[in-house]
This record gives C-alpha cells, sequence and structure tokens, in this order.
C-alpha cells in the first residue's frame, strides 16, 4: 500500500498555499503525467512562475525538494496507471466500455483505500459493536447505501433501520440518546437535509459516524469522519464509483462487527443460513 497519494495531497493542501503557489498546484493536477519528465525550469515556466516559488511549493507539500516530489509522483502514477477516469467516445464499443468503467471504478476503489484510516475504523467499529441502536441515513444514490447497510446488521443482530425521508430522518433524530449510533452517508457532504439530521442526532447524545468527502460539512460536523473521497464528473452520465467505494466501507464496518460478535452470532447466522435455504430452488 502506498503512503500516501501526492496528488490527493495537493488537492488537500491548495487553498492553504499561496497565489503563486497554487498556480504550480493547478499546473500539476492537470499535467500530472507530463511533469515526471519535466525540469524545474520547464514546471517555472509552464506554470509562470519563478523556480524558487517551486522549490517552496514542494516543500510546503512537505516534500525536501523538487525531485523528491517528482518521484513521489512518479511512484504513485506507475502503481496506478492502469486505472484512470475516462471519456466515452461516440465509437466506443461494448468491450471498450466495459473496460473503461471497470478499470476507472477499481483505480477509485484503490485511492479511497489507501488513504482510509485504520485508527478510525476500529473506533467506528467499537461504537457499533456497543450501540444499542444504529440508524442509517442517505439521500439518492446514498440511500441505496443505507438500505444495504441495515440489511447487513441486521443480520448481525443489531437493532438497526434505514431513512431515505428527510422528515422521517428528523424524527428518527430527536429519539436517540447516547448509546446510539447514526451512520450518515453523502457523496457531497453538503446535503442540506443531512446536516440537519445529523445535527439533531448529535443534540439527543447519539454518535454520527459520517461517510463522506474529506473537508465537507459532513465530515467536520460528524463525531467519527470516514472520508471517502471520489471525484466524479457531474455534468454527464459516469459510474458512481463512490456509491461503491461506500459499500465496501459498510462492508469493512460490518464484518468488524461480526467479529467483535462472533461468539453471540454462530449460532444465530446458522439458524438464519438454514431457513433461507427453505427459500431457494435446487435442482435435483
Amino acid at each position: 500500500m502506498e503512503p500516501h497519494n501526492p496528488i490527493n495531497k495537493i488537492r488537500e493542501h491548495r487553498d492553504n498555499l499561496r497565489k503563486s503557489e497554487r498556480k504550480v498546484a493547478d499546473y500539476i493536477l492537470d499535467h500530472s503525467a507530463a511533469l515526471i519528465n519535466m525540469r524545474i525550469v520547464d514546471v517555472a515556466s509552464s506554470a509562470e512562475v519563478s523556480e524558487p516559488t517551486v522549490l517552496r511549493f514542494c516543500r510546503a507539500l512537505g516534500y525536501d525538494g523538487f525531485q523528491s516530489f517528482k518521484l513521489q509522483l512518479a511512484q504513485h502514477l506507475g502503481a496506478n496507471s492502469g486505472y484512470s477516469q475516462f471519456s466515452v467516445d461516440d465509437n466506443d464499443t461494448a468491450a471498450d466500455l466495459c473496460n473503461k468503467v471497470f478499470d476507472s471504478t477499481i483505480g477509485s476503489l484503490l485511492t479511497v483505500r489507501d488513504l482510509l484510516d485504520p485508527a478510525v475504523l476500529e473506533l467506528a467499529i467499537t461504537r457499533l459493536s456497543h450501540a444499542s441502536r444504529v440508524e442509517f441515513y442517505g439521500f439518492g444514490a446514498s440511500g441505496s447505501v443505507a438500505a444495504d447497510a441495515q440489511h447487513k446488521f441486521f443480520r448481525l443482530q443489531v437493532s438497526s433501520a434505514a431513512y431515505t425521508d428527510p422528515h422521517i430522518q428528523l424524527m428518527s433524530a430527536i429519539s436517540l440518546g447516547e448509546n446510539d449510533v447514526v451512520v450518515a452517508i453523502s457523496q457531497s457532504g453538503r446535503s442540506k437535509a443531512l446536516l440537519q439530521s445529523v445535527n439533531l442526532a448529535l443534540e439527543a447524545g447519539a454518535t454520527v459516524i459520517g461517510l463522506a468527502p474529506q473537508n465537507t460539512p459532513l465530515s467536520e460536523l460528524c463525531s467519527i469522519a470516514i472520508h471517502v473521497n471520489v471525484e466524479e464528473d457531474q455534468h454527464e452520465f459516469t459510474p458512481v464509483s463512490s456509491r461503491i467505494a461506500h459499500l465496501l466501507v459498510i462492508d469493512v464496518l460490518a464484518m468488524g462487527v461480526a467479529r467483535s460478535r462472533k461468539t453471540l452470532l454462530k449460532d444465530h447466522l446458522k439458524r438464519m443460513n438454514k431457513s433461507l435455504r427453505t427459500l431457494r430452488t435446487y435442482k435435483s
């Protein structure tokens, strides 16, 4: 697993850079692949800044200099060269679309995985494992993730519910207590209705686990922030990789809860699987 993603690091720190350093950041974000073969003088000229500015930019991100930054960027691009964002061409075949959709999604998932904080995940699993109630909030595509999460936690004998209606979310939030947990799921982290529900849940004393991009209102508001940073073009049809990333993070949390409740769940899951077999058709 790579130590960090230089591209995400630039995006995270961009707004804290000086104006001239932001010009370097913007140039690199737009020409990251080309940068590997460029000298510091080339980057300075292309970004219309001085060479010392490029050096200050690298040091502001925690690198010793331009060469160490370029080396880390090359390692990152090399590890992820097969997986990138894509655009659909009118001449694309079904095979082309298949490769583009799968490769782009895989790349997004690897990026999310590498940026997840194991300590934060463990804390979230502990809170979920000891919760009296767990309620999942989400709208739109995130609503389907909430429904899937409720199904998984219900199987683990956790009292759970999923709400995708803002009014019911509000009523749910004010009924929670300090032993309850809300998992708020959002692709943007900026839904006003969801933020209102989260505020009420926090005021009621509940723990709120947020699945949202870093540096968004939801991630900054919730008790435990699990950062799911996936860039998506909202102006045209693209695969919603963030929904898949959220589903996988929910799987990680559910497996963690199952691990901590293993002794209690052993007989329960056997009985459930046995009863489910009666609902299926098998060839004789």
